[in-house]
């Protein structure tokens, strides 16, 4: 009867472990979705932001071609006109001139050594 009594302890034990064991997995998937939720909502946060400063800067831009300032500086600058009485003078280059361009910067990679990319897998944190 003794047997029975400590072998059901026991049993009871283990049972509580595994039931333990399985919550603090649970409570790890729960901890990696809110952190996955978390970056992603910031991601979104950011271009719903972006696109608020785009609609802002396109509201602003069509309310400003629809002013006479604007009309008047599309015909003096790209439509070539002039008012009555004044004289289309169009700047040309030299003869023989030919345009420096400008240079292109090269873009030097990041090098990140191993044991960053080691630390940065188990602290969850992106290699510098």
């Amino acid at each position: 009867m003794k047997l029975w009594n400590q072998s059901w302890k026991y049993g009871l034990i283990i049972l509580g472990g595994a039931i333990l064991i399985l919550l603090i997995m649970d409570f790890n998937t729960r901890v990696a979705e809110l952190r996955r939720l978390t970056s992603e909502k910031e991601r979104v946060s950011a271009k719903v932001t972006s696109l608020v400063e785009t609609k802002v800067a396109l509201e602003t831009q069509i309310s400003y071609s629809t002013t006479d300032a604007s009309v008047s500086e599309w015909a003096y600058t790209r439509g070539h006109m002039v008012k009555p009485g004044e004289n289309l003078v169009i700047p040309l280059a030299q003869a023989g001139s030919t345009p420096v361009a400008a240079p292109v910067p090269a873009v030097t990679p990041h090098i990140v050594s191993n044991w960053q990319v080691w630390l940065s897998l188990f602290i969850d944190q992106r290699a510098p």
